[in-house]
């Protein structure tokens, strides 16, 4: 069973940039998908971005709009997501998440419940 742990977040101002990781340990590393998820105060929680296994591949939400970038080093047992240019409205927990790779993530890899682990978030705020 992998335990995921995510640090990086904090205040920034509009413009700026963060780097969240995603630390894991209890399970191989490299068999799982790694997602990012976030939620905003009353507001359900939704994808950001997503990355197989083996870093093959990447998906992303809409509204990254080419802003945040997705990546794993599976040596170190770590994923990250770079953020830049953001923006008031990116302020929200932001979550990790791990599901076994293969094709039930892939053919629904946005979704919340094909992710089985779960860390306990990281506050990114966003000040104007």
């Amino acid at each position: 069973q992998v335990r995921l742990v995510e640090s990086g977040g904090g205040l920034v101002q509009a413009g700026g940039s963060l780097r969240l990781s995603c630390a894991a340990n209890g399970g191989s590393f490299a068999k799982y998908a790694i997602g990012w998820f976030r939620q905003a105060p009353g507001k359900e929680r939704e994808f950001v971005a997503t990355l197989s296994g083996g870093a093959a591949v990447k998906d992303y939400a809409d509204f990254v709009a080419g802003r945040f970038t997705i990546s794993r080093d599976n040596n170190k047992d770590t994923a990250y997501l770079q953020m830049n240019s953001l923006k008031p409205e990116d302020t929200a927990v932001f979550y990790c998440a791990a599901s076994e790779s293969g094709s039930t993530w892939y053919s629904n890899r946005q979704s919340l419940g094909v992710y089985g682990y779960w860390g306990r978030g990281t506050q990114v705020t966003v000040s104007s």
